[in-house]
């Protein structure tokens, strides 16, 4: 069964229904963008959610700010839209006991190219979608079916891979089949408004991935 991360979330109440929903992992941004909190914004909003379960999306942020971050916010993992080269993930798991999830944005087949220098057995790959000026939470579907042969050789690399890229209660099921992710992540497909979480949208994503594994 595919693990489900809800991201972009900015008011607490909805953090606190993603943890109902037994969502493995809850988002905040601090990569900029229409949902993006400062670091006591993000406490705010995580304060119902475990640590271990906290994720924390940065993007070309110091190393500094952002284990300072992570520290400050409690987070279990630091997932990384920017610089995610080796020598800055070293330098990040210094100080920081979390898991690492370098994202990999695509347009298309021939793109999946992931450097895994740097990442252990326990962090991620998340792969997105490409859109010019925009780091994620974007609605823009990957074409599954193009990139699937890249993204299961990827998968035999022994490597956790996390899904994201337009998912909806509607077509993550289809998303799941065609690609067994490890973990799928959705944000603007659970929303009513940007930032502002559709509770029927939530429980209804939930429902299409937990039924695949009945």
């Amino acid at each position: 069964m595919a693990e489900i991360k809800f991201c972009g979330m900015m008011r607490a109440e909805d953090a606190d229904f993603a943890a109902s929903l037994d969502a493995e992992y809850v988002g905040v941004i601090f990569a900029g963008g229409p949902r993006v909190l400062t670091v006591q914004q993000a406490m705010e909003v995580l304060a119902p959610v475990s640590r271990y379960r906290r994720v924390g999306v940065f993007g070309d942020q110091t190393v500094d700010e952002v284990v300072r971050a992570a520290d400050w916010a409690q987070l279990g993992v630091v997932q990384l839209h920017g610089d995610s080269s080796p020598r800055r993930i070293e330098e990040i798991r210094r100080d920081f006991e979390g898991e690492i999830w370098k994202v990999q944005r695509v347009a298309g087949a021939g793109q999946l190219n992931v450097d895994q220098t740097g990442l252990t057995e326990r962090d991620a790959v998340l792969v997105d979608a490409y859109v010019a000026g925009a780091l994620g939470g974007t609605g823009i579907t990957l074409p599954w079916d193009e990139i699937a042969p890249e993204f299961h050789a990827l998968q035999r690399s022994r490597r956790r891979i996390v899904l994201a890229g337009g998912l909806n209660p509607d077509n993550v099921a289809r998303a799941i089949r065609t690609l067994a992710p490890y973990g799928v992540d959705v944000s603007s497909g659970i929303e009513s408004s940007p930032g502002i979480k559709d509770h029927q949208k939530m429980q209804a994503f939930s429902n299409a991935v937990r039924a695949l594994d009945t």
